[in-house]
């Protein structure tokens, strides 16, 4: 699963700090925390029909990263989404949009660590592009990573940073093997996330997902638990083994970017019978039915 380049974003307009720029003008300090020490939280947010899906949750989430981060200056949300709503009325986006909202510590005084050393507030960067879901329908193929997902007692996953090395890690190892993502495990050997995706299994009509201890607090996740609830469809989230992804019925994974797809096959075993499960349609079109109904008006 390679992206390919799309004609329709040569001439985005990014902002920065509320400075609307052509991408190719665009640009950040090189004192800044994010280019120092990756030292920013982030969020990725998806535009349906001038609406975007679950916003607050996003910034909620945004603002927990940064608090836990010990960022001295954030945003407050009403700030934010205007500055969203600025970024997509100067490309005239209303659909068919992923958003990349990223929160750095800002510019410091001079090279180092030391988070004292930034003392003119922190520099938020807001990244539009026309991008449909990344994931083809076809399902994919994972292949489980060597790289380990951190614990809370070394990195807690709740901080949705931009540190990602361990995903890009994860990733080279999927690419190698020709696989689309890289399943990745916790340091106890039990199922995480993909590099770039929440995991969910279906076994005996049960949906089945990792608890939030080496993975973060994914929203469309929480969205996919909202709908078992309301649909009546039994879910359970606890600890799951390889042997138990081997021997599922069936695999999907879901993330603001890709939303939901399926997964066909992992390590060389294909799950069930190679092909998109009837729990996985029936999520995705309950799924889709909130994206064309719910939503923050911003164009």
């Amino acid at each position: 699963m390679l992206q390919k380049f799309d004609a329709q974003n040569r001439d985005l307009v990014v902002n920065i700090n509320g400075r609307l720029v052509h991408r190719d003008e665009a640009g950040i300090s090189p004192f800044d925390s994010v280019v120092q020490g990756g030292d920013a939280v982030w969020e990725g947010l998806r535009l349906y029909q001038g609406r975007i899906f679950r916003l607050d949750e996003h910034l909620d989430r945004l603002r927990s990263s940064a608090l836990a981060l010990a960022f001295t200056q954030i945003p407050i949300h009403a700030e934010i989404k205007e500055q969203i709503s600025r970024t997509l009325a100067a490309n005239n986006m209303t659909d068919g949009v992923h958003i990349r909202l990223t929160l750095t510590r800002g510019v410091k005084i001079t090279s180092g660590m030391d988070p004292r050393l930034n003392q003119s507030g922190p520099t938020l960067i807001i990244l539009a592009e026309h991008k449909p879901p990344v994931y083809g329908k076809a399902g994919l193929t994972l292949i489980t990573s060597s790289v380990r997902r951190f614990p809370p007692d070394c990195l807690d996953p709740k901080i949705h940073h931009n540190n990602l090395i361990q995903s890009i890690l994860a990733k080279i190892e999927a690419n190698a093997a020709g696989a689309d993502d890289a399943l990745m495990l916790d340091v106890r050997g039990f199922v995480a996330e993909t590099n770039a995706t929440h995991v969910f299994l279906v076994s005996r009509g049960e949906v089945l997902t990792p608890r939030t201890v080496a993975c973060p607090e994914g929203i469309t996740r929480a969205v996919v638990l909202e709908i078992c609830i309301q649909a009546g469809i039994p879910f359970a989230e606890r600890d799951l083994s390889l042997a138990e992804v081997y021997r599922a019925d069936e695999m999907f994974c879901t993330g603001t970017m890709g939303e939901m797809a399926a997964v066909t096959k992992v390590d060389g075993r294909t799950i069930s019978d190679g092909q998109i499960g009837p729990m996985m349609r029936r999520l995705s079109e309950l799924f889709a039915e909130r994206t064309r109904t719910e939503g923050v008006q911003v164009v």
